[in-house]
């Protein structure tokens, strides 16, 4: 027979772990179908975390419980640990950006005279507030030289576009402009991205530009997006 004591918080933990995994699919499938708007379904996210780490802990208790112990039992705490782990690293890993990062969510690598949104649903202009904050945060956040023709950087940057699977919505090869939206795996939101290539006297410059559709923070996203973009054309533009 099974240890009643640590039988109880094993499955106790497991449940929670799945029940954590249910609200935050609720939470984004939800959210998608236009059935509760952003901070209802971050809001629902946020219990899941409460209680993947209730389940964790139960686990691990159970697991404890079972320390010095013949037979089998740790099962169902390991079960727990499986699938209630993932989704407290996801609490801590927004909690710690949350902390760790500025409250801006528009990034640019040229913040004195950043590409201009022309195409996106609500254009607006690159917030002067933001460069501080950003040029402290993100230092790598700069841009692109390189030493090809500004027609083949150009060529290069659309096909990245488009093997990252964003939606295209303006791609002018004469103006040098490209402007595109990511959207997320889970909640799908929506990232707007505008990229500029000039000729220089050395080849081509990029500059991006990414900023999200709604809230005000992005817990670094938007500048992970640039400096991995512009590290892999400048990986694609190397002889």
């Amino acid at each position: 027979m099974p240890d009643i004591r640590s039988f109880r918080p094993g499955l106790a933990g497991l449940l929670l772990g799945l029940a954590a995994i249910v609200m935050v699919a609720a939470s984004a499938f939800g959210y998608r179908q236009g059935w509760w708007p952003v901070l209802r379904a971050l809001a629902l996210s946020e219990y899941a975390v409460y209680a993947a780490a209730l389940g964790v802990g139960l686990s691990l208790l159970a697991l404890v419980l079972r320390l010095g112990r013949r037979g089998g039992g740790a099962v169902l705490p390991l079960a727990g640990l499986i699938v209630g782990l993932p989704i407290l690293m996801m609490g801590i890993g927004w909690e710690v950006a949350t902390r760790t990062t500025p409250p801006i969510n528009d990034i640019s690598t040229d913040t004195e005279d950043p590409p201009v949104f022309w195409d996106t649903p609500t254009p607006t202009d690159y917030p002067a507030g933001n460069a501080e904050l950003q040029r402290g945060a993100y230092p790598r956040v700069v841009p692109l030289d390189l030493p090809i023709s500004a027609g083949d950087a150009f060529a290069l940057a659309a096909e990245l576009v488009r093997e990252r699977g964003w939606e295209v919505l303006a791609e002018d090869a004469g103006e040098g402009r490209i402007e595109a939206v990511a959207t997320s795996a889970l909640y799908g939101f929506k990232d707007e991205i505008a990229i500029r290539v000039s000729e220089t006297d050395a080849g081509a410059r990029i500059d991006l530009r990414s900023r999200s559709r709604i809230g005000q923070i992005d817990r670094g996203a938007n500048a992970r997006r640039i400096t991995a973009f512009l590290d892999d054309l400048a990986a694609r533009a190397r002889p």
